[in-house]
């Protein structure tokens, strides 16, 4: 059993009890949370694909925690020309422990 999910704009695979990394959610820490847009459905024998949305489907999840993902480095040059910025960026992020699929 898996669903495809559209959580903050971007898609995720979920299955259960996995655990999601997804974008910083404004939900504390132990909520619980519910996701109701579901693009993709298949529970084993049955795939049913939502247009744009599976009807009466969602998946349910707690937040288990927020934090900050590894670091990226944004290097900037131009050759020649003595030009380099050199960055750092870590993007926040919300892990989600998901608990419950249902119609």
């Amino acid at each position: 059993m898996y669903a495809i999910l559209k959580i903050n704009g971007q898609q995720f695979k979920a299955t259960p009890n996995a655990i999601l990394r997804v974008p910083k959610m404004e939900a504390e820490v132990g909520g619980k949370v519910t996701f109701n847009d579901v693009l993709l459905w298949n529970d084993g024998n049955n795939t049913e694909i939502g247009v744009p949305l599976v009807a009466g489907k969602s998946v349910r999840g707690e937040v288990v925690k927020h934090a900050r993902a590894d670091k990226i480095i944004v290097f900037k040059k131009k050759r020649r020309k003595g030009y380099r910025r050199k960055n750092g960026h870590r993007q926040w992020y919300t892990e989600i422990r998901l608990t419950g699929f249902g119609s």
